[in-house]
Protein backbone atom coordinates (compact mmCIF):
# COMPACT_ATOMS: atom_id res chain seq x y z
CA UNK A 1 0.00 0.00 0.00
CA UNK A 2 1.61 3.45 -0.54
CA UNK A 3 2.03 6.10 1.83
CA UNK A 4 1.62 9.24 1.42
CA UNK A 5 3.06 12.86 2.73
CA UNK A 6 1.37 16.28 2.26
CA UNK A 7 2.22 19.62 1.83
CA UNK A 8 0.12 22.54 1.92
CA UNK A 9 1.78 26.02 1.04
CA UNK A 10 -0.63 29.60 0.93
CA UNK A 11 0.33 32.37 -1.70
CA UNK A 12 -0.98 35.73 -0.72
CA UNK A 13 -2.26 37.92 -3.31
CA UNK A 14 -1.51 41.77 -3.55
CA UNK A 15 -2.63 44.51 -5.13
CA UNK A 16 -4.63 47.82 -3.55
CA UNK A 17 -7.55 45.50 -2.52
CA UNK A 18 -5.96 42.21 -2.83
CA UNK A 19 -6.88 39.80 -5.68
CA UNK A 20 -3.75 40.01 -8.24
CA UNK A 21 -1.57 36.51 -7.80
CA UNK A 22 2.03 37.18 -9.52
CA UNK A 23 1.43 34.11 -11.78
CA UNK A 24 5.34 33.68 -12.56
CA UNK A 25 5.80 33.29 -8.65
CA UNK A 26 3.68 30.63 -8.53
CA UNK A 27 4.67 29.04 -11.65
CA UNK A 28 7.93 29.08 -10.10
CA UNK A 29 6.98 27.40 -6.79
CA UNK A 30 4.77 24.50 -9.01
CA UNK A 31 7.39 23.67 -10.38
CA UNK A 32 10.14 23.39 -8.02
CA UNK A 33 8.15 21.52 -5.91
CA UNK A 34 7.44 19.44 -9.03
CA UNK A 35 10.86 18.84 -9.41
CA UNK A 36 11.20 17.60 -5.37
CA UNK A 37 8.50 14.69 -6.65
CA UNK A 38 5.39 17.12 -4.97
CA UNK A 39 2.40 16.36 -7.13
CA UNK A 40 -0.15 19.36 -6.88
CA UNK A 41 -3.42 17.69 -5.50
CA UNK A 42 -5.75 20.75 -5.24
CA UNK A 43 -5.60 24.52 -4.88
CA UNK A 44 -7.95 27.48 -4.05
CA UNK A 45 -8.76 30.71 -2.87
CA UNK A 46 -9.71 32.25 0.13
CA UNK A 47 -11.97 35.40 -0.14
CA UNK A 48 -12.17 38.60 1.66
CA UNK A 49 -15.24 41.19 1.24
CA UNK A 50 -16.58 41.36 -1.66
CA UNK A 51 -15.14 37.93 -3.33
CA UNK A 52 -11.69 39.44 -4.06
CA UNK A 53 -8.87 36.76 -3.50
CA UNK A 54 -6.84 37.08 -0.22
CA UNK A 55 -4.70 34.11 -0.23
CA UNK A 56 -4.55 30.57 -2.77
CA UNK A 57 -3.73 28.07 -0.75
CA UNK A 58 -2.03 24.38 -2.92
CA UNK A 59 -2.07 21.27 -1.69
CA UNK A 60 0.79 18.30 -2.72
CA UNK A 61 1.41 14.76 -1.96
CA UNK A 62 4.37 12.93 -2.87
CA UNK A 63 4.55 9.06 -1.77
CA UNK A 64 6.58 8.17 1.69
CA UNK A 65 10.22 6.41 0.77
CA UNK A 66 9.94 2.80 1.87
CA UNK A 67 12.22 1.96 4.93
Amino acid sequence: MTRWEYKTIKLAATGFLGGVLDTASFENVLNGLGRDGWELVSAFDTNQSGGVTRDVVAVFKRPVAER
